[in-house]
């Protein structure tokens, strides 16, 4: 009898260990699984951008700092910080709405405001384009009380739902394009100088008079909605011309189709 009991239990070990090195394998594959997950939950606060994507490299000096420091994928951006790509570099910046901005190689841009709340009249993203391109893919969630606006020198461009671009050049005369939804394009509002021009009589010779100096003169404000599909160009004095229709095919760059690529990547994130 004795020896029938050791001889079942000794039948029964192996079933143990397999079933211990089972369990172990599960939470070795169980464990980089959870740590993914945690990698991709990362929460935005609501101030600040994060770096999604960064390809090349990329400056930031803070608003409270002078000097400058080297931007890294996850790193945060928050308002009056001012940011320079490098030649052929690429960054993406996720918002706290989700939405989505772009940037191009050899730009520079300042994020202006992110104020991110509950409700939608709380929701307000402003960035500064100065030179360069960005690439905007703005979330749903900003509602009709919302605002998200890509700004340059001569022009604010301000969506809801709706994926756009604008380019800066050097001269600071702006091109917006529209894929998707519709944007609302508006400039003007600035003050130029000017100096009158001094007409002489035509016959009898006038003596000396005194002549004003330059005066300002406010530039006409206007708003132009441009729908999908459809571009507008501002020139460097702010005057802008009529939305006209654009062909993707004839659009298409390496930049275009990388956006493209990402904006189908992150919409079934």
């Amino acid at each position: 009898m004795d020896i029938r009991v050791d001889k079942e239990k000794s039948m029964k070990k192996p079933g143990a260990v397999i079933a211990g090195i089972g369990l172990l394998i599960f939470f070795l594959y169980l464990t980089p699984a959870i740590a993914a997950v945690r990698v991709m939950t990362v929460k935005m606060a609501r101030g600040d951008a994060r770096v999604g994507v960064l390809i090349g490299n990329a400056q930031v000096i803070s608003a409270e700092k002078s000097s400058a420091r080297s931007l890294n994928r996850n790193d945060r951006l928050y308002v009056g910080d001012e940011v320079a790509t490098g030649s052929g570099s690429r960054l993406e910046l996720l918002l706290p709405d989700s939405s989505r901005v772009r940037f191009s190689g050899n730009t520079r841009f300042r994020i202006q405001e992110i104020k991110y709340g509950e409700h939608n009249d709380s929701r307000c993203i402003r960035i500064n384009v100065s030179m360069g391109k960005a690439w905007a893919n703005v979330s749903r969630a900003v509602g009709k009380q919302g605002i998200f606006e890509l700004q340059s020198e001569n022009a604010i461009a301000g969506v809801r739902g709706t994926v756009y671009r604008m380019n800066v050049e050097n001269d600071q005369s702006t091109l917006v394009k529209v894929y998707e939804g519709q944007v609302h394009v508006s400039g003007g509002g600035k003050t130029k100088s000017t100096t009158p021009a001094v007409m002489s009589p035509p016959s009898k010779i006038a003596g000396p008079r005194s002549v004003s100096g330059p005066r300002k003169v406010a530039m006409e404000e206007w708003t132009v909605i441009v729908r999908a599909m459809q571009q507008i160009s501002i020139n460097a004095d702010g005057t802008a011309g009529m939305p006209s229709d654009f062909v993707m095919e004839e659009d298409r760059d390496d930049w275009v189709d990388w956006n493209r690529s990402r904006d189908e990547i992150d919409d079934s994130e």
